[in-house]
């Protein structure tokens, strides 16, 4: 029996339920991420739940996962694996390491609270833009006033 150990295996496909492995697959789920739910578990018994933004899901094994202040910055070198699971229109992301779990679910109506944490890039250039207008106004206003 030939034994080809550069078998090609075709990639995981998981819809839904399943475990994800991968530091870079769990990075882009916990991107999408927003606004969540948590419940930090440890053997089993609830520690501590809330609710908070994930400010930054990064990949550094030099770095803490920081839950603090309603905001979550996630690095998935924290975590051994995730688990996806899927119960009706709900879907959670389960962050497992040994004995520990942070299970987070998406809220489904974003608050305030997250938005006012970013940048409104558009708001921003629309504001700059109305206050260089307004100073060239004047200016204008200004020269005419000088040569009248």
């Amino acid at each position: 029996m030939n034994h080809n150990s550069s078998i090609n295996f075709p990639a995981p496909c998981i819809i839904d339920n399943g475990i994800v492995v991968r530091k870079a697959d769990m990075l882009r789920l916990l991107k999408d991420l927003r606004h969540v739910r948590y419940i930090n578990r440890r053997d089993n018994e609830i520690i501590s739940t809330g609710e908070g933004c994930i400010m930054e899901a990064f990949a550094d094994p030099h770095s803490a996962t920081l839950v603090a202040n309603h905001s979550l910055y996630l690095n998935v070198h924290s975590f051994d694996y995730m688990e996806i699971v899927r119960s009706g229109d709900d879907t959670s992301f389960a962050l497992v390491q040994d004995n520990r779990c942070l299970c987070l679910t998406p809220v489904s109506i974003v608050s305030n609270d997250c938005d006012s944490r970013e940048i409104d890039v558009a708001a921003l250039e629309a504001i700059v833009t109305e206050a260089l207008s307004a100073s060239w106004d004047a200016s204008i206003d200004d020269e005419r006033n000088n040569f009248h």
